[in-house]
């Protein structure tokens, strides 16, 4: 293969989006999250905030309710005298994506990128999750919230990525361990203290290898 991509999809605060960036460092390469929306923007033209207001999130009226009752999506917004869908903004960040997976090594935080690039030989899928209390802490403390508003927050967030999850895969679930290719406790595998790795095989975490798809990763 000329190129890795590893997908990262992640409950909110197991510290997923810190592996992921931290994998994408320890392999000297680029990690997307944010950066696909003002790519995305650019790409389209359209103001970034568009991008932000969606961002792994559909909207209640003529989002995920409409989709629910077999409705067409009707949430758009007016810009530069133009409508724009809710579904036309995803559309710019999937050809970001596949663009992205097609040209550059690189780790994709959420945006379904997991589906969007199901299939493709070259792509690694990773879902990251922990015990609710491991989230608990982990959000008390980087938000320095309680744990009632920390509750309220994991809750909430994962609530709008399955929502979004499940709009734009048709139905799929978010947390579906079938969806991908590896399935992590970050309360186990650790957040901080883990590395993966360039090797003669493909890519190393650590000790203990599993191996799928010619790759191969080591975890303790």
């Amino acid at each position: 293969m000329d190129n890795i991509v590893i997908t990262v999809a992640r409950g909110f605060g197991s510290g997923g989006k810190e592996i992921a960036s931290r994998v994408a460092k320890d392999l000297g390469i680029s990690c997307y999250e944010n950066r696909i929306l003002t790519l995305a923007s650019q790409l389209s033209g359209l103001d970034e905030e568009l991008f932000n207001e969606v961002n792994e999130r559909v909207r209640e009226k003529g989002g995920f309710a409409a989709f629910m009752k077999g409705l067409p999506r009707a949430r758009s917004y007016i810009t530069k005298g133009k409508f724009v869908s809710d579904d036309t903004l995803f559309e710019y960040q999937r050809k970001i994506i596949e663009e992205l997976a097609a040209t550059q090594s690189c780790v994709i935080v959420g945006k379904c990128a997991d589906w969007i690039l199901r299939g493709k030989d070259n792509v690694i899928s990773l879902y990251i999750e922990a015990p609710r209390d491991f989230c608990l802490k982990r959000t008390m403390e980087r938000m320095q919230v309680n744990e009632a508003v920390a509750e309220k927050n994991i809750v909430q967030t994962d609530k709008y990525r399955a929502n979004y999850y499940k709009y734009y895969t048709k139905g799929n679930y978010w947390t579906n361990p079938i969806n991908y290719d590896l399935t992590l406790n970050s309360e186990k595998v650790g957040v901080a203290d883990r590395k993966l790795c360039k090797n003669k095989d493909g890519l190393s975490w650590n000790k203990e290898i599993i191996s799928f798809g010619g790759i191969y990763y080591e975890t303790q």
